[in-house]
């Protein structure tokens, strides 16, 4: 596992020095004069366990931070333990950054401290890369070169790139990257949908999904299909043993369809191999810009634009759905202050989360907002230090969950 360096929890603005320090235990027997100023260890006090057992209780930035007191913390902090995988739970953070051509820096947000951290994060080269996150771990799929994919650990910096993927040489497809671990045994399933367009039938798109399990180390192609009226794009994700994956309509009615969008799936405990996608496709609920995905502890819950009815490529508003036995029940639509406060709000904007959490940004601005989907509450983060280096540059950004006890 490679080191936590300190820089990379520096709190901002202020900076966390790097500085391990050796406290003197104070025995009773010692003759010096007692001062405020004597430092008292607790490695005179706790045994290893309790230590352990204490710090697992605190936000994990805190524990990264704590490795800094002195050797012992140091080296009880950046242990592959097991007192790690029983902390409080962590709620996901949201890493934000600038879309640009240079090295993908930016700044992670704690929303249980509501603090902003500088952070570099591992293995990222571009702002462009498709990203999938699950139980503390993140996978990453290159936008040059689709066959190219790893997975990380952002919190410990450890991570590894796979065997390439199967497909991903043609230039004309479109890609979605879908990832689920396993919280009790921390083995994963990366899943990989491509979309290709036939060239001798415009409407007709070849549809297959790639699978990747950690357990074998190897990719498997359990479906090949055709699309037909509809395509693939670049939103799935995997709840429950069940992949979703949002599909868009080419413009050629299908059975007097006249959804823009629409939800199929694939039972990846099964795996057939010759089902029809389409068949059990559900519509989405009302007409969208655009629809993020994601797996709300393995609650299937979709967050989309609300499409004006004259002019369903406007938005006029977002909407939360969560899937119930195939229907899908509205949870929340954004209150207007909030969809103002946002200024200029794209018809296509980013949306992630994790365990009761919703993020969701516009691609204009660094303003953050956050929907607790079990409280039904809105609330902004604290404000973002990311800022834009030429007057037209967008953000962008994905949550994860901070971890310390996962590998790659």
């Amino acid at each position: 596992m490679l080191a936590m360096g300190s820089e990379e929890w520096e709190l901002y603005p202020s900076c966390i020095g790097s500085q391990v320090i050796e406290y003197r235990p104070i025995s009773e027997d010692s003759d010096d004069d007692w001062n405020g100023d004597v430092a008292v260890s607790l490695d005179a006090v706790l045994p290893d366990d309790l230590l352990e057992k204490v710090l697992s209780f605190l936000p994990v930035a805190s524990i990264i931070r704590s490795g800094s007191v002195c050797k012992r913390w140091h080296e009880i902090v950046h242990a592959q333990r097991q007192t790690w995988s029983k902390m409080v739970p962590q709620k996901p953070w949201y890493f934000m950054f600038t879309c640009s051509e240079e090295a993908v820096s930016g700044f992670a947000y704690d929303p249980s401290l509501r603090k902003w951290y500088g952070f570099d994060f591992p293995c990222i080269e571009k702002s462009n890369w498709s990203t999938s996150s699950s139980g503390g771990l993140v996978c990453l799929m290159d936008s040059e070169n689709r066959r190219r994919i790893m997975v990380c650990n952002p919190i410990t910096k450890d991570w590894k790139r796979l065997l390439d993927a199967p497909g991903g040489k043609t230039a004309d497809f479109y890609s979605a990257l879908a990832f689920s671990v396993d919280r009790n045994t921390h083995q994963y399933t990366v899943a990989v949908a491509r979309s290709n367009q036939d060239p001798s039938e415009y409407y007709q798109w070849e549809f297959t999904i790639h699978l990747y399990e950690s357990i074998t180390g190897n990719w498997a192609t359990p479906f090949t299909g055709v699309l037909l009226g509809w395509r693939g794009g670049d939103e799935c994700v995997i709840c429950d043993g069940v992949l979703y994956y949002l599909v868009y309509s080419t413009g050629v009615p299908v059975n007097n369809n006249e959804h823009r969008h629409c939800l199929v799936m694939y039972d990846l405990v099964a795996r057939p191999n010759h089902t029809s996608l389409m068949s059990m496709a559900i519509p989405v609920p009302c007409a969208l810009t655009c629809g993020r995905l994601m797996n709300l502890n393995e609650r299937l819950v979709l967050v989309g634009g609300i499409g004006k009815q004259d002019r369903p490529g406007i938005i006029k508003g977002i909407g939360i759905w969560e899937l119930h036995n195939k229907e899908w029940r509205e949870v929340a639509r954004m209150p207007h202050k909030f969809f103002q406060g946002f200024g200029e709000f794209d018809d296509v904007f980013a949306s992630c989360g994790a365990d009761d959490l919703i993020y969701i940004q516009s691609y204009g601005s660094p303003a953050l907002l956050i929907f607790e989907i079990n409280q039904k509450l809105w609330k902004w983060s604290a404000k973002s230090p990311v800022s834009k280096r030429f007057p037209l540059q967008l953000f962008t950004g994905f949550s994860f969950e901070p971890r310390l006890d996962i590998a790659s």
